[in-house]
């Protein structure tokens, strides 16, 4: 029972309230619609009575539609937004200690080279030492690179952990990654802690990087580096002929076990596994929702805990108390049994301080899901997110767990029986049969089950369809952020991640699955409408390649596009461009505390964003669907900092400094813009009474101008390491002339 967002209860979980803007933008909303229902009126007269450039006027009809759906559908995620708080000092007078639930991590990497597996420790560290009973805990690390050094990082790790863990709990640090307690400032939690321990703690931390270092300045593991005759017989499996990151057999290490290991108080260790699961040419691995279904098949097998977290290798544990914030709602009397899962919004440490890039996605992860949780459909984002593992198997009323082949076997009784010892024969032979590379074949393994397949963002298409199958979900954005990860410090690893999210959006979007009529179906209008503003975002590239292109080409050869200033219509057009911009900015600046120049810099992106990595995507997703392209290319985005685009990022400047395709296009739709501002200035000054007519044109041009500013200077004025490519700006000048010469005769 609710009142106004609060729980009637002795011991409330949790609460929310209301956005108090709600009302003024939904008059707002009714407002606006009126004016893309007088545009497109306005379109549809002039293409049948006043059209004298009918396919002119049809281009730019198609990019006005698109972008009232992209309004239209955006508009579910300010219909209802709420702010929720958890109160996780109640929890422990509705649960004790004991009932807490166990708890599965599972940590996913891919590749020690864009992945580094001492960041990769770092993580699973700041997992192991949750605020939360250790023999409840267990870390499962996927590793779908088949690596060695990788599995050499987390036994340098497994060994840390036993000085580690009594550390952070003995002395309640906040941070309990170590990389970033050994190197942060004058944090409260260094004054804790004695000089002496801090000292001592550091040495055995540096020793452990220094051999995951070592290891992989050499590339393999040398016997010398292997101090423990336990650990030497799995690492013999690399030396088989044939052991490829493609073509292998399962590999798993329990590199701690909570019934047999204790730490140097003598308390028990959490479980931490290390798991690579089978691999062969002749069979398709489904990318990371294959990993992540071997890791609920052997997590389910080893520990089968009933909640369930998902992170990057690179997205460390910031709060420790982040279990009981998420228990706050799983655990919840009323709500608990029917929430799928709570999504912690991705956060990241050292983002400069406008953004440049828009590595945060503001509005996606942080705006937008209040709004989504408003309806209950709050997205999953793949890291983050604490899931009843029941949500994997099927709908909230749905009576058995873990019901799948390999698992109830003949000797079903006696693995249940032995499962406590995780590392005993029958398990691990268990846990190795479910994660055999044709274990899924015959199953509804990635359709009805686990992650689902048919999408390279698993994360968004299967919290899609356990919504659809009747879960809620829940956004929890705490003050302090539970999880912080790195991100991408170059625009063109920035751009290559957008178009990997955007050609899996746009695969649900064109699959039978698509929001617009299976979510409307399944859940509701508004969850439809929300899912398909991110399933289409591709199509963002349609309008910014229409109006940062057209107009200017016209605006060249002397065609005007738009209504003139003394026209009536003209009004219409400067009110809907302004109104969305001006709502925007209100909405991040007064509401979210957003600074303009970091709200300036998100709409650039945007921009970039429409005219390369969206544009991009498209393309490809097209030609996979006409079979001329191979299948999606899931390029992993490296987490290795280079020292010289560190110092660029930091000084908030662009980084062009590779030679891209995105630059190419990038740079031609900059000069483009360029040439055509030009042009226009040279008509205003020359020919009189002319700017009445091509005034939106000019404005367009000068818009898009101010935002390619960084651009510009990268191709003339820069001369260090992140200068565009002289060869880029010669492609791009040579594309700029042949598209304004070509316009000549195509347009007229």
């Amino acid at each position: 029972m609710e009142n106004g967002g609060e729980k009637i209860s002795v011991y409330p979980l949790n609460s929310y309230e209301f956005h108090p803007k709600t009302k003024p933008t939904r008059v707002f909303m009714f407002i606006y619609l009126c004016g893309i229902i007088a545009l497109l009126y306005h379109h549809l007269t002039s293409l049948i009575f006043h059209s004298d450039h009918l396919l002119l006027s049809i281009l730019l009809l198609v990019a006005d539609l698109v972008l009232s759906f992209m309004w239209v559908t955006s508009q579910a995620f300010r219909w209802c937004p709420i702010r929720r708080k958890v109160h996780p000092e109640n929890l422990s007078k509705v649960v004790s200690e004991e009932d807490l639930p166990l708890l599965d991590v599972f940590i996913c990497t891919a590749d020690p080279y864009k992945e580094p597996p001492i960041e990769v420790v770092n993580t699973a560290l700041s997992v192991l030492a949750f605020d939360h009973p250790s023999h409840k805990i267990s870390v499962y690390v996927s590793d779908d690179g088949g690596s060695q050094l990788t599995l050499f990082a987390l036994m340098q790790g497994a060994k840390f952990a036993r000085e580690w863990l009594p550390f952070c709990k003995k002395h309640k640090l906040s941070k309990r990654c170590p990389k970033v307690f050994f190197n942060q400032q004058h944090d409260s939690d260094q004054h804790t802690v004695s000089q002496e321990e801090f000292h001592k703690m550091k040495v055995l931390y540096e020793e452990m990087r220094t051999n995951v270092e070592h290891v992989m300045e050499q590339g393999y593991v040398h016997d010398d580096m292997i101090d423990n005759e336990d650990e030497r017989p799995v690492f013999s499996k690399w030396k088989v002929n044939g052991f490829t990151r493609q073509n292998h057999p399962t590999v798993i290490q329990v590199l701690m076990e909570s019934l047999k290991d204790v730490d140097v108080s003598g308390t028990s260790l959490p479980n931490f596994i290390y798991l690579s699961r089978e691999k062969s040419k002749h069979v398709h691995h489904n990318f990371k929702a294959g990993a992540l279904n071997a890791l609920i098949r052997v997590s389910a097998i080893m520990s089968s805990a009933p909640i369930v977290l998902s992170l990057d290798c690179d997205m460390y544990c910031n709060d420790p108390q982040a279990p009981r914030l998420a228990l706050c709602h799983l655990l919840d009397p009323v709500e608990g049994s029917k929430i799928a899962y709570v999504q912690f919004p991705q956060r990241y440490r050292g983002i400069n301080p406008t953004d440049i890039y828009n590595n945060e996605v503001t509005r996606p992860f942080i705006i937008n899901p209040e709004g989504l949780d408003g309806i209950g459909t709050v997205n999953y984002v793949g890291t983050g997110p604490f899931l009843n593992r029941k949500a994997f198997y099927g709908g909230p009323t749905q009576s058995n767990m873990n019901v799948f082949p390999g698992f109830n076997s003949d000797n079903g009784s006696d693995l249940l029986e032995s499962r406590k010892e995780m590392s005993s024969k029958l398990v691990l032979e268990a846990a190795k049969r479910v994660a055999d590379c044709n274990y899924e074949q015959g199953t509804n393994w990635g359709l009805t089950l686990g992650f689902r397949y048919g999408s390279m963002v698993e994360d968004y298409f299967t919290g899609y369809r356990m919504l659809c199958e009747g879960w809620r979900s829940v956004f929890l954005n705490p003050t302090n952020p539970a999880f912080l990860g790195d991100f991408p410090i170059s625009l063109n690893d920035s751009l290559v991640q957008v178009k990997r999210w955007s050609v899996g959006l746009i695969e649900v979007a064109f699959s039978k699955y698509c929001p617009l009529t299976f979510g409307t179906k399944s859940n509701s209008l508004l969850m439809g409408m929300a899912y398909s503003h991110y399933a289409f975002w591709s199509v963002w590239a349609i309008p910014t390649i229409i109006y940062g292109l057209l107009p200017q080409l016209c605006l060249v050869h002397g065609i005007y596009l738009f209504p003139k200033v003394s026209d009536g219509w003209f009004y219409l057009y400067a009110y809907l461009f302004s109104a969305t911009y001006v709502q925007d900015l209100i909405e991040s600046y007064y509401i979210y505390g957003i600074s303009f120049k970091k709200w300036w810099n998100e709409q650039r992106m945007w921009l970039i964003r429409g005219a390369t990595c969206y544009s991009f995507s498209f393309v490809e997703f097209t030609l996979n669907q006409i079979g001329i392209s191979s299948a999606p290319d899931f390029s992993l985005t490296s987490k290795v900092i280079d020292n010289e685009q560190q110092k660029r990022y930091d000084r908030e400047i662009f980084d062009f400094g590779v030679e891209s395709p995105f630059f190419v296009s990038l740079s031609t739709f900059a000069l483009i813009n360029l040439v055509s501002f030009s042009f226009g200035v040279m008509k205003v000054v020359f020919m009189e009474g002319i700017l009445e007519e091509m005034l939106v044109q000019l404005f367009l041009s000068g818009f898009v101008l101010v935002n390619c500013l960084p651009i510009y200077e990268a191709m003339v004025l820069r001369k260090d390491g992140g200068r565009m490519p002289t060869r880029v700006t010669l492609i791009s000048l040579l594309i700029t002339l042949l598209l304004c010469y070509g316009a000549r005769f195509a347009i007229k």
